[in-house]
C-alpha cells in the first residue's frame, strides 16, 4: 500500500522577517521605556532575543536602528480611494496622526529628530529613509486626482514638478506633525476637514466652514 502523500508544509515567514519584526518592536518599546540616552544596540538585541551581531549587521549604529524602526511604521500608511481628493487627503491626514499619537512612534520620531539636531548623517538617514519615503502619498493621491480629473497634468519641467511635491508634503506632514507632537492639540475630523479645504480651496472657504 503506497505510503500517503506528505501535507504540504504551511507558508510561513522568513525567520529574518521575523527576527526584524522582533527588533522593530524592541527598539520601539526599549526607546519608550529607558529613552534615548540609556537606550543601546544590546539591550535591542537582548529584548528582541537575537545576537547584537544580528543588529551591527544590518545598522551601523543606534541611531540608524531607531530610524528603520520608525520609518517602518511609516511605511504602514497608506492612501485609500475615498472617490474624491478632499476625502481622500483628510482620511491620509487622520491616519497619520493616529499613528503619531501613538506612544512608540511618538517617543521614537521626537527622541531621533532631537538627536539628528547635531548630528547631519542621522538628519540625512531620517530624510532619506521617512521624508523622502513618504513622498509616496502625495504621488499616488495626485496621480488618483489627475485620473478623476481634479486635478491637471504633471508640470513640463521635473524640477518644479518635484519641488511642487515638495511643498505639498511639507505643508500637510509638517502641520499634523506641530499639532500632535509640538501643540498637543487634537487632529480630529473637523480639523482634517478645515485644514483640507483651506490646502484646496483657500482661505476664505476654510473660514466659512
Amino acid at each position: 500500500m503506497p505510503s500517503p502523500a506528505p501535507s504540504p508544509r504551511r507558508a510561513g515567514r522568513p525567520r529574518s522577517a521575523e527576527a526584524d519584526v522582533a527588533i522593530m518592536d524592541a527598539t520601539r518599546e526599549a526607546l519608550v521605556e529607558v529613552g534615548w540616552s540609556k537606550l543601546t544596540v544590546g539591550h535591542v538585541a537582548a529584548r528582541a532575543g537575537v545576537a547584537k551581531t544580528t543588529l551591527y549587521r544590518r545598522w551601523a549604529n543606534k541611531g540608524e536602528l531607531v530610524v528603520h524602526a520608525v520609518a517602518a511604521l511609516f511605511d504602514e500608511l497608506e492612501l485609500p480611494d475615498c472617490g474624491s481628493l478632499q476625502a481622500d487627503i483628510e482620511s491620509v491626514i487622520l491616519a497619520f496622526a493616529g499613528l503619531l499619537q501613538q506612544p512608540g512612534t511618538n517617543a521614537s520620531l521626537m527622541a531621533v529628530v532631537a538627536e539628528s539636531t547635531n548630528d547631519p548623517a542621522l538628519r540625512e538617514h531620517i530624510r532619506e529613509a521617512i521624508v523622502q519615503r513618504q513622498k509616496r502619498l502625495v504621488l499616488q493621491g495626485r496621480q488618483r486626482a489627475q485620473r478623476r480629473g481634479e486635478l491637471p497634468p504633471d508640470a513640463a519641467d521635473p524640477e518644479e514638478d518635484a519641488r511642487l511635491v515638495d511643498l505639498v508634503f511639507d505643508v500637510i506632514a509638517g502641520a499634523v506633525v506641530h499639532r500632535t507632537l509640538v501643540s498637543a492639540e487634537p487632529v480630529d475630523t473637523e480639523w482634517a476637514r478645515r485644514f483640507t479645504t483651506l490646502i484646496l480651496q483657500g482661505l476664505p472657504a476654510a473660514a466659512s466652514l
